[in-house]
């Protein structure tokens, strides 16, 4: 019998696959179509043909319309795909669909915006920058950079956001002429020279070129400064020495890929090179994910998602910060991309290499136990370039002003002094952390969740950074009627304030996400910050990784003791990554660096660590304490969370999971149901289920028992809930 019955996967939360009649369409596995769900048109993905059906034929529905134009997503992304829906408890239509590109997920056809080249024609070349007015900044910078190359729309992107204004009236004078782009786009500049490896950085180089076509896993432990991203740029380049081989680099966020992607066009030149990631407009990245698809972007940038991009000729997977954080997805299916990256290397055949400068504990701990192959890099690649100097302040005996030790102020006032440059790191946006009444105490909160609102002085608001709540500041306690209400605690907005009043004639810029709101904004603050025209940087963990900023001497870190005796068993391991980069910042050239941290605690042993830039002595005592404790790496984790208007609701579900659970499995321990630590966030409040297992394999088959019994039953259907396998935080 002919197959005419198709499986096809919808972006709805069954997790099951869906039966239509193909129509008289000739349709391929893998291809997308559109089907009618309930009533309306969805876009749907066929899995799989068939020529039976456990429902009547007569039953099923029709095909509406088949995507021929394009190709059909290949077996390994599906299996990829489906191997996370698994593991992370997740229906795999919705994972499938939500790793495509959203035109891709819309009824009528994706069509890509054409992109084009922008070169200069012989009447440019002629002309002279000086017929350009002074005044039209942005044309003088586009024509600039015309002279020296070719330039496509995301170059050009780069320097301004306004650049098709430039680029326009350059074409009303005919100076400019548009080719488009119908492949990867292929610079005409010359490649730099690479730079002279040193030693550690050749060992490294070699190893992962002599694991060509193997899986093997290697951790790069590079303290910051070391060279990293010339190893990534070198392995590259003999990785993809033949003509179709292409490599999958991660990031962990997307501030670092424009940076990282400059550098890789730059050295590697006649390497088509595509980004994805979301701050890309829709139709770049439809373009970009199907120049990978296609096989012509020989190197793919991006972040998480990315991991799912279809890469029918991959040779190598690179993961830079492997620790950081921001790989976990926190909604929908909680995958964590460097874990996936790892797989998809294994079923690749091909190595992996994950560097960072603290690489997360699961890491570390594989790297020692053999699991993976640790690759180090002690020494900075500029070999004139010393480590910092890291000092601690004892806040307890050193007066401070608005937060500021006078320690601390007299830096930076040497730096100004100097022509050098400061950073100041605090992480914590706003004006100070909370309104507080001097004679009751009240402190304002946010309604909608268990957290305090923040003052946000310019704006005149309190705001909300978890749930996004924001009110006007209040002018007298609510609770007592008293009206000297004052801010409590230091925000960027705070000290900037504080630090324009201390330096009237310094350029002071902040750099967080209210700053940065503005599509180009960081860029343009990187750029300033490189040309000199910014003296001090007041910044909070977007500044803190990637950066390199040759005449930045002092860094400062203000409040960090909150995170040293925090409950979640993570937050020391992330202060120690977030200060180890932050430290990278200062000295990264020829001056020397400093870097000073304000603490009430300077004799803890992450300072101590700190201070020598000993991560593998500080990773030892973690791990250490983490297998006293019984946490990961030494065990394995999952959450059951649920949330709902009336935490009633939560009891009754995580008390029939509980029971369940405990039923099923006598070698996972299911703790009690609790609260979060966070009760209530946006209204909904908040309870789990902690499983804990010393095998990977007996919680996954927990697992896998329990999330149908679960999607099944009625109490389901009264909340929201979900499963988080490997759970970041708790």
């Amino acid at each position: 019998m002919p197959k005419n019955i198709l499986k096809v996967a919808l972006d709805v939360p069954l997790d099951r696959l869906f039966d239509y009649l193909d129509g008289g369409f000739s349709v391929q596995v893998g291809q997308r179509v559109v089907v009618p769900f309930g009533r309306r048109n969805v876009v749907g993905v066929v899995i799989e043909k068939s020529d039976s059906s456990e429902f009547a034929l007569e039953k099923l529905k029709t095909i509406i319309q088949v995507f021929d134009d394009e190709l059909p997503i290949d077996p390994s992304t599906f299996s990829l795909l489906k191997f996370c829906a698994d593991y992370y408890q997740y229906p795999f239509g919705q994972a499938l669909l939500a790793s495509l590109p959203k035109r891709l997920r819309q009824t009528e056809p994706a069509v890509s915006r054409k992109q084009y080249l922008y070169s200069l024609t012989p009447e440019g070349m002629g002309a002279d920058i000086d017929l350009i007015p002074a005044r039209q900044s942005v044309q003088r910078k586009v024509f600039a950079a015309l002279q020296q190359s070719t330039l496509s729309e995301s170059a050009l992107k780069e320097i301004s956001a306004s650049w098709r204004q430039a680029i326009e009236a350059f074409r009303m004078q005919g100076w400019v002429h548009a080719e488009q782009v119908l492949a990867g786009f292929k610079s005409a500049m010359e490649a730099a020279p690479p730079p002279p490896l040193n030693d550690e950085q050749q060992v490294a180089v070699n190893a992962v070129t002599e694991a060509a076509n193997t899986f093997k896993p290697f951790l790069l432990h590079g303290i910051t400064g070391s060279g990293k991203t010339e190893v990534y740029m070198q392995i590259l380049q003999q990785a993809l020495a033949d003509n179709d081989g292409q490599a999958l680099v991660l990031v962990p966020e997307i501030n670092l890929t424009p940076q990282l992607e400059a550098r890789f066009r730059n050295r590697l030149p006649h390497l088509p090179l595509v980004s994805l990631h979301s701050n890309l407009g829709e139709s770049e990245r439809l373009k970009n994910w199907r120049l990978a698809q296609s096989g012509q972007a020989r190197i793919i940038i991006g972040t998480r998602l990315a991991v799912f991009t279809p890469i029918p000729n991959l040779k190598i997977v690179m993961v830079d910060e492997e620790h950081d954080g921001s790989y976990k997805q926190q909604d929908s299916m909680r995958y964590h991309a460097r874990d996936v990256a790892m797989v998809r290397a294994q079923r690749s055949k091909v190595p992996i290499v994950m560097g960072s400068a603290t690489p997360a504990l699961e890491a570390w701990h594989n790297a020692q136990s053999g699991k993976y192959t640790l690759l180090s890099l002690h020494s900075r690649a500029v070999a004139q370039s010393a480590l910092p100097n890291i000092r601690c302040i004892d806040t307890t005996k050193q007066e401070s002003t608005n937060g500021l030790t006078q320690v601390l102020v007299h830096a930076m006032r040497e730096r100004l002094a100097k022509g050098e440059q400061s950073l100041l790191f605090i992480n914590r946006r706003g004006y100070s952390p909370v309104l507080l009444c001097s004679a009751c105490h009240w402190i304002a909160p946010c309604m909608r969740c268990s957290s305090r609102l923040v003052v946000h002085l310019k704006q005149g608001r309190l705001r909300c950074h978890h749930c996004g709540h924001e009110q006007k500041i209040v002018r007298q306690c609510p609770s007592c009627g008293n009206a000297d209400l004052h801010p409590t605690g230091h925000g960027t907005q705070r000290l900037e304030e504080t630090l324009k009043a201390l330096f009237p004639t310094a350029r002071i810029q902040r750099v967080d996400r209210d700053s940065t709101s503005r599509k180009e904004a960081l860029n343009d603050i990187l750029t300033a910050v490189h040309d000199n025209e910014i003296d001090i940087l007041i910044g909070t963990q977007m500044l803190a990784k990637g950066h390199d900023f040759p005449n930045l001497t002092l860094v400062g870190v203000i409040d960090t003791d909150s995170a040293l005796f925090s409950p979640d068993f993570r937050a020391a391991e992330r202060l120690f990554a977030q200060l180890m980069q932050v430290s990278g910042r200062a000295g990264r050239a020829e001056k020397p660096g400093e870097v000073l941290i304000q603490t009430a605690f300077p004799s803890h042993h992450l300072f101590n660590a700190l201070r020598t830039q000993d991560y593998p002595a500080y990773a030892q005592t973690l791990l250490q304490e983490r297998e006293m404790a019984q946490f990961p790496p030494y065990c394995y984790l999952a959450l059951i969370k649920a949330e709902s208007t009336q935490y009633r609701e939560v009891e009754q579900f995580l008390n029939f999971a509980f029971e369940l659970a405990r039923q099923r499995s006598d070698q996972v321990l299911t703790y009690d149901p609790m609260r979060a630590q966070m009760e209530k966030l946006k209204g909904m409040e908040r309870g789990h289920i902690l499983m804990q297992a010393t095998q990977r394999g007996a919680l996954q088959k927990l697992l896998a028992a329990l999330t149908p019994q679960l999607r099944a039953s009625k109490l389901a259907a009264k909340l929201r809930w979900n499963i988080d396998v490997d759970p970041m935080e708790f």
